[in-house]
């Protein structure tokens, strides 16, 4: 079998006395969309920190590519994250910026691209997600929210990456608008041959854009398997959480 893109092996998390990740064990091969269900406080933020290089887990080993990047730093973990691009759930354009200096964030700033190639570049990008030359010069503000999530999408694909994480990329969007990203984040990872992980909670999203689907709960993974099956998982805590039920071993966050 190939060589995973990322394994987190026994990956745990703590903050104080708080135990966050209590061992966390998931596989992404190339090419591959895996999608992480969880409700709030079930640590799928946490865990998307630690496989970026953004915390340090407190035990057990993140690789890449089959490299140990658990405790990596400097040229190692910027020769990772060149590999790897990132849709967050806020869109974290820079309100500064315009629109293709956004895309283009990296080809200036760490690429040291010239402007003027840059833009270019940048612009191309924007076409793959819809948006035309138009909209370049233009700030985050002076576009829609959907348009905005089409900008960042455009940002993490812009230096071809092998490895792409989506953190809720649909929160905010109206039904339409998130069935159109769905289909552009498919489209573009397909494209690219790119692996892709997101966490979501939103159902229909999963449905779409998911080759497997891993239920993260308290802290573990607790199951994984193919999208076409999350109907039948077997898994009470899976069941209840897909058919959006109050009543079951998940307590409401209230």
């Amino acid at each position: 079998m190939s060589t995973p893109i990322l394994r987190l092996e026994n990956v745990q998390k703590s903050f104080g006395s708080k135990q966050v990740l209590k061992g966390v064990d998931i596989e992404v091969q190339k090419g591959e969309s895996l999608v992480i269900l969880g409700g709030s406080g079930s640590g799928k933020s946490v865990m998307l920190k630690n496989a970026l290089g953004l915390m340090t887990p407190t035990a057990g080993k993140i690789f890449f590519d089959g490299q140990d990047v658990t405790k990596a730093t400097g040229r190692t973990r910027e020769k990772m994250r060149a590999r790897i691009g990132m849709l967050f759930q806020s869109g974290a354009l820079f309100d500064s910026l315009t629109v293709w200096e956004n895309v283009g964030f990296r080809l200036l700033q760490v690429d040291k691209m010239r402007r003027k190639d840059a833009k270019e570049q940048a612009i191309e990008t924007l076409k793959k997600v819809r948006l035309g030359p138009d909209v370049a010069d233009l700030y985050p503000a002076e576009i829609s929210g959907g348009m905005q999530k089409r900008v960042s999408l455009a940002r993490s694909i812009i230096s071809k990456p092998d490895l792409i994480f989506f953190d809720e990329p649909t929160t905010g969007l109206d039904p339409i608008t998130a069935d159109a990203i769905n289909d552009l984040i498919l489209e573009q990872v397909r494209g690219l041959g790119a692996a892709a992980v997101s966490i979501t909670h939103d159902m229909a999203s999963a449905r779409k854009i998911a080759d497997n689907i891993a239920m993260l709960f308290e802290g573990k993974i607790i199951w994984h398997g193919p999208a076409n099956i999350i109907d039948n998982s077997g898994n009470d805590h899976v069941d209840q959480f897909v058919h959006g039920r109050a009543d079951g071993p998940i307590q409401p966050a209230i």
